[in-house]
């Protein structure tokens, strides 16, 4: 697996205290996992700055526990009715739920990722 971003960077860029320090080994390879899924090129050297940037955002994010969590599949509509009141939401199962930093990284991350309008990655079982 290619590494795109180091606990040394990241504290660079956000400072020390973005992770309690026996959080961040994992946080960091969730951070280049995700960054190696999102279909970036493999040969542009040097590695933009913003891979770097949109990496330490992930890395946070998966510190805090939000990144590749448990998500509920197979559901494609729920409704409540209490007392007169409904709601309904009907889900499909592609559909992808974003973080903050998930989503500032992919706009970091934009110039670089397939002109389909399709990310490679996040597919969440």
């Amino acid at each position: 697996m290619r590494e795109f971003v180091s606990i040394a960077e990241i504290d660079d860029l956000l400072g020390e205290g973005w992770a309690p320090q026996e959080q961040k080994a994992r946080a960091v390879l969730m951070a280049n996992v995700w960054l190696e899924n999102v279909g970036l090129p493999n040969d542009l050297e040097p590695m933009p700055q913003q891979w770097k940037q949109a990496g330490a955002e992930i890395a946070k994010e998966a510190a805090n526990g939000k990144l590749y969590a448990a998500a509920e599949t197979g559901v494609l509509s729920k409704s409540i009715d209490a007392d007169g009141v409904s709601v309904s939401k009907t889900f499909s199962h592609s559909a992808k739920n974003y973080t903050a930093g998930e989503s500032f990284a992919l706009a970091l991350l934009k110039p670089w990722l397939p002109k389909n309008g399709s990310v490679m990655m996040l597919k969440r079982t």
